[in-house]
């Protein structure tokens, strides 16, 4: 049987290894080392786009259903889903930071590491939100049906990365991520 609470989990499991190679990238560039700038792209990229169209929708209709069932949970819910568009314009931001690298500008340090940290902090410190918060309140009170209405509501779309149909772009933060296992 489908369990889609360790379903979600093993999703953020793979958004944390994402991060954990992006933050290496970024100690490398701390310690004035050269940096995989397209590695973090890529990261930052997939990190953007997958989880802004399938993984948050899905979270916010099962929000939904969550606070249908616990009422007191609606504070927790929305700071959640104010945070999934934080995380979305920092990661623009830093998109646009890296993209600005890659086409060769020349920026402050201070400031890709100021963008990446606060990136790295505010991305980490909502998976463990829903982690410890709503994830176990989810898997006591939501039903089979909440769960499948849940599903429906987001158009499936194979995942670009972790998927078995991966897109070619990410063929090196693949390689990267099984070095990495």
């Amino acid at each position: 049987m489908h369990d889609p609470v360790a379903a979600w989990h093993e999703e953020h499991v793979f958004f944390e290894r994402l991060l954990g190679l992006f933050e290496r990238e970024l100690a490398a560039f701390h310690a004035g080392g050269q940096p995989n700038y397209e590695l973090m792209l890529d990261i930052v990229t997939y990190l953007r786009h997958y989880p802004d169209r399938v993984h948050h929708p899905r979270e916010d209709a099962t929000f939904e259903f969550l606070v249908r069932r616990d009422a007191s949970l609606r504070k927790q819910v929305d700071h959640l889903r104010q945070e999934h568009h934080l995380i979305a314009a920092a990661s623009d931001t830093l998109l646009v930071t890296l993209n600005e690298i890659a086409d060769g500008a020349m920026l402050a340090r201070e400031q890709l590491e100021a963008d990446a940290r606060s990136y790295l902090a505010l991305y980490r410190r909502h998976l463990q939100a829903e982690e410890s918060g709503v994830m176990p309140r989810a898997r006591e009170l939501l039903t089979a049906q909440e769960w499948e209405a849940a599903a429906r509501a987001v158009p499936h779309e194979p995942d670009p990365l972790f998927g078995e149909a991966f897109e070619e772009r990410y063929r090196e933060l693949r390689r990267q991520i099984a070095l990495e296992s």
